[in-house]
């Protein structure tokens, strides 16, 4: 079991940046793989950025390519997620997720453990 407790959200105008950070306790990320996720109100939750175990390969959805950077920490246990340029549409909860594999995929079901969300709002 890993536990995992996301930080850093909050209310910021566009153009503006936040760095999210996902902790974890009870096993060492070294192991996992590790997803961010967000789900804006009344929508399904969405891909936002992957990252694989050893942190040398990362994926993004297009919509936050060239603008937001996760980067992993195995020192400290810790994902981030760098968030930069956010724009309106980037209002939502932010998750993060983990699976005891390489390189976990694009959908909510290929991970197995997950934060409680810290809320992101872009707003001026």
């Amino acid at each position: 079991q890993v536990q995992l407790v996301e930080a850093g959200g909050g209310l910021v105008q566009p153009g503006g940046s936040l760095r999210l950070s996902c902790a974890a306790s009870g096993r060492s990320l070294d192991t996992f793989a590790m997803g961010w996720f967000r789900q804006a109100p009344g929508l399904e939750r969405e891909f936002v950025g992957r990252i694989s175990r050893n942190g040398a390969y990362v994926s993004y959805t297009d919509s936050v390519k060239g603008r937001f950077t996760i980067s992993k920490d195995n020192a400290k246990n810790t994902v981030y997620l760098q968030m930069n340029s956010l724009k309106p549409e980037d209002t939502a909860v932010y998750y993060c997720a983990a699976k005891a594999t390489i390189y976990a995929g694009r959908l909510s079901n290929d991970y197995d453990y997950w934060g409680q969300g810290t809320q992101v709002t872009v707003s001026s």
